[in-house]
């Protein structure tokens, strides 16, 4: 099935405004009308087409983000090649391990998300998919490059595809799938790209997540709950495979939520706080988007300003 088309939908609490927000390349600028936002890649048409929008429709104050797989956000920040305002991460431990002390003492968990295979129909590998041939049979037997996954020394998205691998193979007894897939996927580098590859028939399916498919109207299958991240019972189950970067951090399964913090030394922390509370106050953007605001959600961490109000 394509996504878009029966999911249930929020009713969106903010009016989306019509002025368009742009992904800027270059240097975060400081400015009094903007906040500058360095994210998870999985949420750029996320901002800059559902929240960024709502926002500075609201509080007159744009959003200007730059997006990277989020391990690599974090180094972005650690060596200070980045100065944001917000940082979101899609995944709340990696930012908590790797900013807390120095950089915050705060986040806030706000959205959820699942894992699966997005693909094109107009492919072998996609029409398979659309049948009934299992999606873990139709990835070990397709063409070397054909599916693609994130980089997991970068991104969280990559290297739970890693994971889901070696779950998977658990789950249906394959033996040696995991080592198999990584033989045959075209690892992205840019997490954002991941997609623009199925679009235009160099790939024939990657490893996303649920929004990234809505995002860019691709079907998708999602995967089940022993190996999509998304069922916080399965916490346990899912911390049972890990991943070590080339940095040497070692990510656990754990289930997919995304958080945000204002940076200790942002330049514009005012308006950071504000983006943050309207992640808060808005859970029927962020569904209109393809993520998904349980009813745990937001959740706060650390020492979360009195600005805010959760």
């Amino acid at each position: 099935m394509t996504v878009g088309d029966s999911l249930s939908r929020r009713e969106a609490l903010a009016a989306l405004g019509g002025t368009t927000v742009t992904a800027l390349g270059g240097c975060l600028a400081a400015s009094s009308e903007a906040v500058q936002v360095l994210s998870a890649g999985s949420l750029a048409r996320t901002f800059d087409d559902h929240v960024g929008p709502a926002f500075e429709a609201e509080t007159g104050i744009a959003v200007h983000g730059e997006y990277y797989g989020s391990n690599a956000v974090m180094r972005l920040v650690e060596d200070r090649t980045k100065h944001p305002d917000v940082v979101v991460s899609a995944d709340a431990t990696l930012l908590r391990d790797r900013l807390y002390g120095e950089f915050t003492d705060w986040d806030v968990e706000f959205a959820a998300n699942s894992l699966g295979i997005g693909y094109s129909d107009r492919t072998p590998v996609g029409e398979r998919l659309t049948g009934e041939d299992p999606w873990y049979e139709t990835a070990r037997e397709a063409e070397e490059g054909a599916v693609a996954i994130s980089d997991p020394d970068l991104d969280p998205l990559g290297y739970r595809a890693v994971m889901a691998f070696e779950l998977a193979a658990r789950e249906h007894g394959l033996d040696g799938f995991r080592e198999r897939m990584l033989q045959l996927v075209y690892t992205e580098p840019e997490e954002p790209q991941l997609l623009a590859s199925v679009e235009t028939g160099s790939r024939s399916a990657a490893l996303v997540y649920r929004n990234m498919a809505i995002d860019h109207g691709l079907p998708f299958q999602q995967f089940p709950d022993a190996y999509n991240f998304s069922n916080p019972d399965l916490t346990d189950h899912y911390a049972t495979v890990s991943y070590t970067t080339d940095d040497g951090y070692t990510a656990r399964g754990r289930p997919i939520l995304y958080n945000a913090t204002v940076k200790s030394n942002a330049d514009n922390p005012a308006a950071g706080r504000r983006l943050v509370q309207f992640l808060v106050d808005n859970p029927g953007i962020l569904d209109e988007a393809g993520l998904v605001v349980s009813d745990s959600l937001p959740r706060a961490h650390g020492t979360v300003p009195e600005a805010v109000d959760l």
